[in-house]
């Protein structure tokens, strides 16, 4: 079968190189190529819309492509259509160059000048890759191949004011309403969404942290089903493991997780890791669960600032999410807004803990009344974040893949 390559190169020189030898490729089958990043998006949308087997088994992205730069773009490709392979041209072939582009999703490097059989060699492992995906999610009825899920993360203001709730019922919502859903629980330390479901679980999070290409099969090893028909990622039963799942590992285990599923909620918890920090910022929606009280609201603001601080997140980036609301409360989702400089979702959690208290008790969350005031304002809040079939909205899409190279390059400016 003919190997698809899908040229992306913005140097007319270039170009003209590149297409040249890639005619000379045994079984190669070039497409025309396209001159920038936004062209390239754009095509491998619209072959994806019509099937996953519409798409090139590869794309060769050349380090001049612009307006978006070719990590940034490497990355974008990675994420929305994980089944292609993606090589970069570059005239760098440093250690750290190698190492930044496997972090961004590429599956080999090819360097200036270009030569036949280096281009020939990396064209041809690339290409068997990509075979040994389609062929993973092929086999798979259950698995969602569109141009990749959406990403929501849930994290504290501080323990105790409601996130894996939160990040429970929202996922339920999601599922309940047809759309397949994973949820991950990132609060690699103290993480509970186990108990919060009554789940007994030998596999957890921790078990992908060192695995390089997280197949379809991989994945699904390491997946709990649970009853709602969720797809469960759990944190490690030993807290101090951990730490295994470093910033890296938890970019690949969500893209891997996006792959799969039409949404990907996320619990990462009230304290901020490197995996946590890394999850929030690839995120297409963060959330900020807060209770309306001094000391939670204040922690709000010292995690918008750090993620601002960190470029893991602006603020105006981010969606507050204000539980246990009563009218009575001195401090309103107004005062929060102002105070965070934060979105603030218009659905607010009211204060009504006795509805929760036996179903938290028992590990029996998804039970929750379906007329509580809680657990309707819950399922309402999904739908204002488009998670509801039939709900979807962009609004909440705010781009956060798209600062990646950008924080990339400060932390490394920073010595991070």
């Amino acid at each position: 079968m003919p190997t698809r390559i899908l040229p992306a190169v913005g140097d007319a020189d270039a170009v003209r190189s590149l297409t040249t030898l890639l005619s000379q490729l045994p079984d190669a089958e070039p497409v025309a190529p396209v001159t920038d990043s936004t062209q390239l998006i754009d095509t491998l949308a619209r072959l994806a819309s019509e099937s996953i087997d519409e798409l090139p088994e590869v794309v060769i992205v050349h380090e001049r492509i612009g307006p978006v730069p070719a990590l940034e773009l490497i990355r974008e490709v990675a994420l929305r259509f994980p089944a292609v392979g993606v090589i970069l041209v570059t005239s760098d072939v440093s250690p750290g160059l190698f190492q930044a582009a496997m972090d961004y999703g590429a599956r080999g490097l090819i360097s200036l000048p270009l030569g036949y059989e280096e281009l020939a060699t990396r064209v041809h492992a690339v290409a068997q890759w990509s075979t040994g995906v389609r062929r993973h999610l092929g086999a798979a009825t259950d698995v969602f191949t569109g141009v990749g899920g959406t990403v929501v993360t849930v994290s504290g203001a501080k323990g105790g004011v409601g996130a894996t709730t939160t990040a429970v019922q929202l996922a339920l919502a999601a599922q309940a309403s047809g759309r397949t859903t994973a949820l991950l629980d990132l609060d690699l330390q103290t993480g509970d969404i186990a108990s919060y479901l009554d789940v007994q679980f030998r596999r957890s999070v921790v078990d992908l942290a060192t695995i390089t290409d997280i197949s379809p099969r991989v994945l699904a090893d390491a997946v709990f089903s649970h009853d709602t028909g969720l797809a469960l990622l759990l944190a490690p039963g030993e807290g101090e493991r951990g730490e295994e799942v470093t910033e890296r590992a938890a970019r690949q285990i969500v893209s891997a997780l996006r792959s799969r599923y039409e949404v990907v909620v996320v619990d990462c918890g009230a304290q901020l890791s490197g995996a946590g920090a890394a999850v929030v910022e690839m995120a297409d929606t963060a959330l900020l669960v807060t209770t309306p009280d001094v000391v939670a609201v204040r922690g709000a603001k010292r995690a918008v600032r750090m993620w601002d601080r960190l470029q893991v997140r602006k603020a105006e980036e981010t969606t507050v999410v204000v539980n246990r609301h009563s009218r009575g409360t001195e401090i309103q989702p107004a005062l929060i807004q102002k105070i965070t400089g934060t979105g603030v979702a218009a659905t607010v959690i009211p204060a009504n803990f006795k509805e929760l208290q036996g179903a938290v008790d028992a590990g029996r969350v998804h039970e929750l009344d379906p007329k509580g005031t809680v657990k309707q304002a819950l399922w309402t809040l999904a739908g204002e974040l488009g998670l509801i079939k039939g709900t979807e909205s962009n609004s909440h899409r705010n781009g956060g893949r798209d600062r990646g190279a950008l924080a990339f390059r400060r932390r490394k400016e920073l010595g991070r």
